[in-house]
């Protein structure tokens, strides 16, 4: 399951969001999301986890939870909408 995580603080790395959710279980990846201009966090990423199972419980757990004090937002990610603006 794709999991999104947001409200990161810019200096979490990669590293330390796959470690938040080990504790629930098998990582697959864990992605910050960057700026491409700057390569600065945008302050969210992914993580992907084996389970179904082990993710929901991540998810309960870690939604509002405090991490480098800021308060978290976890959910199943959606699929990337299509933006036809963009010239």
């Amino acid at each position: 399951m794709n999991i999104y995580v947001g409200n990161l603080d810019f200096k979490v790395n990669e590293h330390d969001l796959e470690e938040v959710f080990e504790e629930y279980g098998t990582v697959s990846s864990a992605k910050i999301i960057t700026d491409k201009y700057s390569g600065r966090s945008r302050g969210f990423g992914f993580v992907t986890m084996e389970s179904q199972d082990e993710a929901n419980k991540a998810i309960k757990s870690l939604n509002g939870a405090t991490y480098e004090n800021r308060e978290l937002v976890v959910n199943e990610a959606k699929p990337r909408k299509e933006n036809n603006n963009r010239y």
